[in-house]
């Protein structure tokens, strides 16, 4: 028995999956092709600016933005390694994806998101030297460290990847080939398969708590002592300026993690697939787009760069 289901498995292989998708609503079909276009295009539009402002503008060349143009860096992967993908599954009636091309997008998908996280984590507590130590905000966020917490948020979110990608694909399907999704994502491929999986979400959920909750709880507590800041600056003004200052890194914390946590803190037998479909569709496309447009609409210096290159183009042209 064994043999056949390794048998099966071996020629799912070669003859890769099927992602169901949104098949069963053909009418929304075209519907979402056009949407996630236009939200690919506006994150490859949105990222390159800021990844661009933060290298031509001397005025942005801090801790803060070079964390944030890793972000949008990251976003522009994280995307450009899903989307294509889904737009050609989209488009037509093939919903066919090779075993290889499934790998590397699983592979990349929980590598990118792992890293996320980190990232989020080390934003918060650049944001707490720069408003809990002003005096000392340069010494303590000097270029080696930055360098060093974000190779550091690359290494764990990739390694964390590589040892739940492997587990995952390798779990006996007994040639089911039909993933119910769009994508090939963790909680999909291991609801395929024909064996009790106790042990890897077990495993899954362990991982998920130094990847996800632990830089989590870093976040908040970092907010916790911003706030503590924050009330004791006695000026509205202060007050008003230390808010700007991490209110965009907040946004951006809770529509990532609002999603992340309920895809993948949750036993898979709880987990909807229609549910999955749509929040995964919601942090595949929707927040990755809306993070550069919430830097540039709350941050002066964002907006202050834009202007001068934009300025300088149209000295250009006259």
């Amino acid at each position: 028995m064994w043999s056949q289901v390794m048998e099966n498995d071996s020629t799912s292989a070669f003859e890769g999956f099927i992602l169901v998708g949104f098949s069963d609503r053909p009418h929304l079909e075209l519907i979402l092709f056009v949407v996630v276009l236009t939200f690919y295009l506006l994150t490859l539009l949105g990222n390159m600016t800021i990844i661009l402002l933060s290298v031509v503008d001397s005025r942005l060349h801090t801790p803060m933005y070079f964390f944030l143009a890793n972000l949008s860096f990251l976003d522009m992967c994280f995307t450009t390694g899903s989307i294509p993908q889904m737009l050609y599954n989209l488009r037509g009636a093939d919903k066919t994806i090779s075993y290889l091309g499934c790998a590397i997008q699983l592979y990349f998908v929980l590598a990118l998101g792992g890293v996320e996280c980190v990232l989020l984590a080390v934003m918060a507590y650049d944001r707490y030297a720069a408003v809990c130590k002003p005096l000392h905000y340069t010494v303590i966020m000097h270029p080696r460290l930055c360098g060093q917490l974000a190779s550091v948020a690359w290494l764990s979110g990739f390694g964390n990847s590589l040892i739940m990608a492997p587990q995952t694909l390798m779990l006996p399907r007994c040639g089911h080939r039909r993933v119910d999704h769009f994508l090939c994502e963790m909680p999909a491929l291991i609801g395929m398969a024909c064996v009790d999986t106790m042990t890897l979400e077990a495993l899954a959920f362990a991982l998920a708590i130094f990847i996800i909750l632990a830089p989590l709880i870093l976040i908040l507590i970092s907010y916790g002592y911003i706030a503590q800041a924050v009330l004791r600056i006695k000026s509205a003004a202060g007050r008003k300026k230390a808010f700007n200052t991490c209110s965009s890194h907040l946004i951006v914390v809770s529509l990532f993690y609002g999603t992340i946590i309920y895809m993948y803190l949750q036993p898979a037998n709880t987990y909807s697939q229609d549910q999955g479909k749509f929040l995964t569709l919601f942090y595949t496309i929707v927040t990755p787009s809306v993070n550069p447009l919430i830097y540039t609409l709350r941050n002066k210096d964002v907006k202050e760069a834009m202007k001068k290159i934009l300025g300088k183009g149209e000295a250009k042209v006259e």
